[in-house]
């Protein structure tokens, strides 16, 4: 494995930014110090007015592989990460087969061994019927279980009261889940239906999929969670109503309830419907911009602990059919960290706060094993930002396998210039090197 000496940086890290080299050995942080220039190194960057950060973690995405490799693979949509600074994973069980048995656990994290190009976890799946598989989940080597307490992409809802009380009551690894309730989204189905028969324009999918329904379904986790004392992550928050039931007054390590926020949601609102249209139709959906306000100042007040994507690919034209044959979802991780660094653009966040919720907050939450932080002998997840390089998503520079992105046209005004992945160098200056694959990660649990 070849050494890497990165010069001149300005790390992010811990609340702080400062200038320092960095040498990496043997896929680890051997020394972080300011006097490194002498040492001589397979690899060496130069990183005058660049900003060093540890490679983000996205705690949610959806890769698609198996079953539904029309829209992504896990090499495809790893590649695109590692583009975007993302050097982490950890991807969701609702391809197909859904994945609920260990055996297919397995499978997964074999594809993920020969094929991504990022460090990769894979959530066991929980349905009304597989109570013993999710009940082997090993602690220690798996990211935790996913329940769906709504319909999403696929057929992995969980219904039943007794079924979710018995996970709760007995699961002794992290539960994450979607809370959207079910009878709420029926009932609101009907009656749009009966409004507008089959030509619903995507901006009432707010009204549909509703804030009542969101309350509803994260109000049964958490009263869940707090009863059998679970360790329980709320994914993908979208209304204001919702976060109170998170708190801001103990450290994120004392914590059993956590929560998540995605990049949409802080980035649209419903006016956004009549420019993009079912491109941004996700669950939960995007709603009024007072949600999109809240969630901001609960992600800086840390009510809301984690930035992720729910990257969710689908195909070009399975977005331009009509509303309720459009599935929901859309690719973000190759653009998260340049959305968030247009937030920082923008005054609206700083540097070590983009640190601190894509990077440290997700190895804290899932007590990744060494890794979210830039420490002496952590492994070496890194991505160098150049916060003075603006460029335009174009249909030539989108990695997605379903090439295209709602940010098709933007110019962000800083780009990922460098991705180290388990120190080895991934991404540098728009190259792959895909000779060494990522690993497995590993929690203390």
């Amino acid at each position: 494995m070849n050494s890497i000496l990165i010069l001149n940086a300005n790390i992010v890290n811990q609340g702080r930014i400062y200038e320092s080299d960095v040498l990496l050995e043997q896929g680890r942080i051997s020394r972080i110090a300011s006097d490194l220039a002498s040492i001589n190194a397979d690899i060496v960057i130069d990183a005058k007015g660049k900003y060093l950060f540890p490679g983000v973690i996205d705690d949610q995405v959806h890769f698609r592989e198996p079953g539904l490799t029309h829209k992504a693979t896990i090499y495809s949509e790893s590649r695109a990460a590692v583009a975007g600074g993302v050097t982490s994973f950890m991807e969701m069980p609702n391809t197909v087969p859904n994945t609920l048995t260990q055996e297919l656990l397995q499978d997964k994290y074999q594809i993920g061994a020969n094929t991504s190009l990022a460090n990769y976890s894979f959530f066991m799946g929980v349905s009304n019927h597989n109570y013993d598989e999710a009940m082997k989940t090993n602690i220690n080597e798996v990211c935790g279980l996913k329940i769906f307490m709504g319909s999403s992409t696929g057929n992995m809802l969980v219904d039943n009261p007794s079924t979710l009380e018995k996970i709760f009551r007995d699961a002794n690894i992290l539960i994450a889940t979607h809370c959207e309730d079910e009878a709420t989204i029926k009932a609101n189905t009907i009656l749009y239906k009966e409004k507008y028969g089959e030509n619903v324009p995507p901006h009432c999918h707010p009204e549909i999929r509703s804030e009542e329904a969101c309350l509803k379904s994260s109000t049964m986790a958490v009263e869940l969670a707090t009863k059998y004392n679970t360790r329980l992550h709320v994914l993908h928050i979208s209304t204001e109503e919702e976060l109170a039931l998170f708190r801001n007054d103990i450290p994120l390590k004392e914590k059993r309830i956590t929560a998540e926020v995605c990049i949409h949601h802080l980035l649209f609102d419903k006016k956004h419907y009549k420019q993009f249209g079912n491109l941004i139709k996700w669950n939960p959906a995007v709603k009024e911009e007072r949600h999109k306000k809240s969630l901001l100042t609960a992600l800086l007040d840390d009510r809301l602990d984690i930035i992720a994507t729910d990257h969710a690919p689908h195909t070009w034209e399975e977005k331009l059919n009509p509303y309720w044959q459009a599935p929901s979802g859309g690719p973000l991780v190759q653009h998260s960290l340049n959305t968030m660094l247009e937030f920082y653009h923008l005054g609206k966040i700083t540097l070590e706060k983009i640190a601190e919720k894509m990077c440290h907050a997700p190895a804290d939450c899932f007590q990744i094993k060494e890794r979210g932080y830039l420490r002496e002998g952590y492994y070496a997840d890194l991505v160098l930002v150049d916060l003075k390089s603006p460029w335009t998503v174009s249909k030539e520079n989108i990695y997605y396998q379903c090439g295209w992105s709602a940010f098709e046209g933007f110019s962000f005004h800083s780009a990922i210039s460098h991705t180290i992945v388990s120190g080895h160098l991934a991404y540098s200056e728009g190259k792959f090197d895909e000779s060494k694959k990522g690993e497995r990660l590993i929690f203390n649990r």
